[in-house]
């Protein structure tokens, strides 16, 4: 007997080939396929005459009649046959052609009765139907009614071989039969308090709604329904947490202040703040849970060095993860630099080095230098050994930290670099199975709308460092048209004469595996495309990175360097690289032995190299803005004056629009609020590329409905945390999860 958990491959009318194709969309169950929502719909609700059609040039219009001839012709394209078809009503008559759909001589035939659906086209013989959709009338039962058009039709995200028309086709009689089996999933309370659609008429609303503010309606249910889930399981996750213990690390003022005292600089104002209230959760026996998030620049680091002091200084050890080598390579330097007077060993550890810094190497005080190594390489070995005695107070690493042998002998703090390219998993592993788990800081650069922020790193708190340093010039930027090329050239020659440095950022071709770790949202939400013009960035490790991507990359530097730049020094940097290579050719660059640095997104992040003074963008369209402006925080590390170059092709408005908005703001976050704004979230959940659902997507963009799911998440879990007197919604919950990747 078939039910909702029957299995795609046991129902009628689905065979093999579709099995397959639908399983690309995550379509496992008959419940599956009730829930797989159209992302758009077609009106075709107003049924009219064909004279009137007739009038109409341009319009898409529904007609019905009848068919009085039909049959396959040739054009002069041989391989392309058009299906010809005179369709007639009481009033008047109109041609119907369809092009490439031979079939179609044999589907539909003289006297039968159609419903159509096209665009009213204009050719030399007169006006006609262009491809429309299709419905026999004389088939359609007394009490049934149009499913592909004389209605609001739904139109569902495709694959090659699966189209709207043939899940329209499966879906409908699927919905006749089970919809009553369909069990209410959210709260009565909830439904009553926010006036809800019940889920049966939901569900049914939004495949085939009477009306747009039917579908409406249903949208609003769902969208509510998957944030509500989302908001449930990391606040879940929270409670957990809160029930564990960590070390109480009592913050030291004498020894900050020796800190501060230390730096060649100032703290601004936002990072004494931050920096005194993580030291105050470090206090506390409850893990701490927090996220810092700044700006490109805003001196995270620096606050992340004086929570990882405090910890060591009260006997324990410090974990900093990084999501690439080069990354972890440039905090190993900084946290040695910045920690270098206070006695603390700092190793490091990535897929192929292991390093120590030993400031207890011997000083010659007359030459004002050690008279040992302070940094020196090590076996992985000996540095895990280290590790495991408490030799060592703070690693410094990849995911290397995380892989099976890598022990510590008194974990108390995490720091994560770059948050968003760790998920909870890869995080949870530094505290598995531990009674006394880490305090956890994660920093990230990206700018972060606050609804996601609320949304996805919910079971964190938000730690915001707001301003930049002082006496920090603006980088200027300007959008490059293709006639403008020439000007800039010549203005990027003129800097390097005067040796300052250029990096130029060529789009990389779209990863052929797809992200779909939950963390990856939020960069999706900032980078997710709008446009078929536009290439998400999908964040993928530098070693998944294209042979094709490397080959695009090798033709732009043969451009730049024998058309564009002969006689300037360039170099490429990219993902296929060995890290020894990387790094040479980083510090090459550093000391001014390279002028222009030519590479994919590797610099996004973590490359600090105060003589570049320009960064130039080609494509720049192709990139979301807060990746934009990620990138463009590359220069502007100095007193100097930095400029970034923004080459576009693409003349779309919306592109534009994008682009300006970044011309006009130098405010990640409110360029991520912006870029939110003007493009949306975008459409997820058919591809599962990013791993969450569509409704929830499209509730993103709405910062009182997220709050207001999470009010109401918060409600249910403070009266019942386990979800034992809800137990469809904890099942829903449990299904959620499956389609949600939290790793």
């Amino acid at each position: 007997m078939i039910d909702l958990s029957t299995k795609v491959e046991e129902v009628p009318k689905i065979g093999l080939a579709y099995q397959k194709k639908l399983k690309k969309f995550g379509i496992k169950t008959v419940q599956d396929l009730l829930f797989y929502f159209p992302a758009r719909y077609d009106d075709f609700s107003e049924i009219i005459s064909i004279r009137e059609a007739r009038q109409r040039l341009g319009q898409i219009v529904c007609v019905q009649g009848q068919i009085t001839e039909i049959e396959n012709t040739n054009t002069f394209k041989k391989y392309m046959t058009m299906t010809e078809a005179a369709v007639q009503d009481d009033n008047a008559q109109i041609k119907v052609i369809w092009f490439n759909q031979p079939y179609l001589a044999k589907t539909l035939r003289e006297d039968d009765f159609v419903c159509l659906a096209g665009k009213v086209s204009l050719y030399k013989e007169g006006v006609y139907l262009n491809n429309p959709s299709y419905e026999r009338i004389n088939e359609i039962g007394e009490n049934e009614e149009l499913t592909h058009t004389g209605r609001i039709v739904p139109v569902y995200s495709e694959t090659r071989g699966v189209t709207s028309r043939w899940l329209r086709y499966v879906i409908k009689p699927l919905l006749y039969r089970f919809i009553e089996q369909i069990q209410e999933s959210l709260p009565e309370e909830i439904i009553k308090k926010y006036k809800f659609l019940p889920i049966q008429k939901a569900v049914w609303q939004l495949h085939f709604p009477d009306s747009f503010d039917h579908a409406d309606a249903a949208k609003s249910r769902f969208s509510f329904e998957e944030l509500f889930l989302i908001q449930l399981n990391v606040l879940k996750e929270k409670m957990k947490l809160m029930l564990k213990k960590s070390p109480a690390c009592l913050m030291d003022a004498d020894l900050m202040k020796r800190f501060t005292d230390s730096l060649p600089f100032q703290l601004t104002d936002s990072q004494k703040k931050c920096a005194f209230v993580i030291l105050k959760d470090l206090e506390k026996t409850v893990p701490m849970s927090r996220l810092l998030e700044g700006d490109v620049g805003s001196g995270k680091t620096v606050v992340a060095a004086m929570a990882a002091l405090s910890v060591i200084k009260n006997g324990h050890q410090v974990a900093f993860m990084a999501p690439t080598e080069i990354l972890a390579k440039q905090h190993f330097k900084t946290i040695t630099e910045l920690l270098k007077n206070f006695d603390i060993r700092v190793g490091m550890l990535t897929g192929k080095d292991a390093r120590i810094f030993n400031p207890s190497a011997p000083f010659d005080s007359a030459q004002g230098k050690s008279l040992g190594q302070e940094i020196f390489e090590v076996s992985k070995k000996s540095l895990l050994g280290d590790l495991e005695n408490g030799q060592l107070d703070i690693i410094i690493g990849t995911h290397s930290l995380i892989q099976k042998g890598v022990n510590f002998k008194d974990l108390a703090l995490v720091i994560l670099d770059e948050q968003h390219r760790f998920g909870v998993e890869q995080r949870d592993h530094l505290i598995k199975g531990k009674k006394i788990v880490p305090h956890l800081l994660s920093m990230t650069a990206t700018p972060i709308p606050r609804t996601l922020a609320l949304t996805v790193y919910g079971d964190l708190d938000l730690c915001l460092i707001d301003e930049m340093p002082k006496n920090r010039k603006k980088v200027k930027t300007v959008i490059v048209e293709p006639g403008q090329r020439k000007e800039s050239y010549d203005f990027i020659k003129k800097e390097v004469s005067e040796g300052k440095g250029v990096f130029v950022i060529y789009p990389k071709i779209e990863s052929n595996k797809p992200s779909k770790t939950m963390s990856d949202i939020a960069v999706a939400m900032s980078d997710i495309a709008g446009t078929a013009t536009f290439i998400p960035q999908n964040y993928p490790s530098l070693a998944s990175l294209s042979i094709n991507e490397v080959k695009a990359l090798k033709e732009e530097y043969e451009r730049l360097s024998k058309d564009v730049f002969p006689d300037l020094r360039i170099t490429m940097l990219h993902g296929k690289m060995k890290p020894k290579e990387k790094e040479k050719i980083m510090i090459d660059f550093k000391k001014g032995e390279i002028d222009i640095l030519l590479s994919t997104s590797v610099v996004e992040v973590g490359v600090d190299v105060p003589r570049a003074t320009i960064m130039m963008i080609e494509g720049a369209e192709r990139f979301g803005l807060s990746q934009l402006h990620q990138f463009r925080g590359r220069v502007g590390r100095s007193d100097m004056q930095s400029y970034c170059f923004l080459f576009t092709t693409d003349p779309s408005m919306l592109n534009r629009k994008r682009l300006r908005a970044l011309v006009e703001s130098n405010n990640g976050f409110e360029l991520a609020e912006k870029d939110l704004e003007i493009r949306g979230p975008g459409s997820l959940y058919g591809t599962q590329q990013w791993g969450i659902p569509d409704m929830a997507m499209q509730g993103l963009s709405n910062i009182f409905l997220v709050e207001k799911t999470r009010a109401a998440a918060k409600e249910i879990l403070e009266k019942d945390p386990e979800l034992k007197n809800y137990p469809m919604l904890h099942e829903r919950l449990k299904q959620f999860q499956t389609k949600i990747h939290f790793e």
